[in-house]
């Protein structure tokens, strides 16, 4: 199968693109110059071009069987015309328009664990491209991941990464976010990590299997972990023993980030911790057992890229 994956250069569309050729497809990747550099392979139909641009989006969707949208940002910066808005909703739109001109039916979005309607920007964002998505007549699959972890390679953004060497490594405790008044016994923090490589093996998996089509799916791992014991896990997993950690309201930590917005050093953004207090927990049993899986689990084994 000739495939087209749009946000083939990053952390996870890395091993997209190498899961797609590890099972036999042709894979096109439609990359600004410069981003070449990150591809995992050479064995890839690589055109230079801008996804908001019609004559790109034609030239990458020409001879496609199937199409996977993964771009996705977790910051914006309006300002250098990075937004949500823009990279996760109105190029979908263009994406969609330009495949039904060409007569194009399988189209994959990869979305997020949590999306909804009165959320924050990048919810609201994502949940808007799947209502597009399903209104397209197309035969479309979307899934909604939780955290995403694994080796990132040469990408950035990888979640246990970016935690270690802003959370974990600095000789200060650890913030455990709660939103009230009082911190609760029970940490209000709970995720379901799943592993890159389960993720790229559903997405390719379900680009010929009819049983996804007209379908959305959540993708969580094998468990629901609490902030304090996640954070203990990546700072074992770096080679420290564990980690200090400490209450932390998260109503004047997010005055100060949303003031600082626009400032990339500043680690995290207000509706981050908004979303971390939501929790992002999935049961994706079902759909491991319709492709004969079993995930990947979050331990030391599976997050040792951390020690490098």
């Amino acid at each position: 199968m000739k495939v087209t994956i749009f946000g083939g250069t990053g952390f996870v569309g890395n091993y997209l693109v190498q899961e797609a050729l590890d099972m036999g497809h042709q894979v096109t990747l439609l990359v600004r110059p410069g981003s070449e550099k990150k591809l995992v392979s050479q064995k890839i139909n690589l055109l230079f071009g801008d996804i908001q641009k019609e004559f790109s989006l034609a030239q990458a969707l020409e001879n496609a069987d199937a199409v996977i949208y993964n771009i996705g940002i977790i910051r914006e910066y309006p300002h250098k015309g990075i937004s949500f808005q823009k990279l996760h909703l109105e190029a979908v739109e263009k994406v969609i328009k330009a495949m039904k001109a060409l007569n194009k039916r399988r189209f994959i979005l990869m979305s997020a664990n949590g999306v909804k309607a009165d959320g924050t920007g990048y919810q609201r964002s994502k949940y808007a491209a799947e209502a597009v998505v399903k209104a397209s007549g197309l035969d479309w699959t979307i899934f909604r991941p939780s955290l995403i972890f694994g080796d990132p390679g040469s990408a950035p953004m990888e979640f246990c990464s970016m935690l270690r060497d802003q959370m974990i490594l600095p000789p200060i405790p650890a913030p455990l976010f709660y939103s009230g008044l009082l911190p609760s016994k029970k940490s209000e923090i709970v995720l379901s990590p799943v592993h890159v490589k389960d993720i790229a093996k559903i997405f390719i998996a379900a680009l010929s299997d009819e049983r996804f089509i007209g379908k959305t799916h959540e993708i969580g791992g094998t468990e629901a972990i609490d902030w304090p014991e996640l954070v203990n896990r990546i700072a074992r997993a770096s080679g420290k023993k564990g980690k200090l950690s400490l209450p932390v309201p998260a109503a004047p930590v997010k005055w100060i980030a949303a003031f600082f917005k626009n400032i990339a050093v500043f680690p995290i953004t207000a509706d981050q911790i908004q979303m971390l207090l939501e929790g992002n927990v999935c049961d994706s049993t079902a759909l491991y057992q319709s492709l004969n899986m079993t995930p990947r689990p979050f331990n030391e084994t599976e997050l040792a890229y951390l020690k490098r």
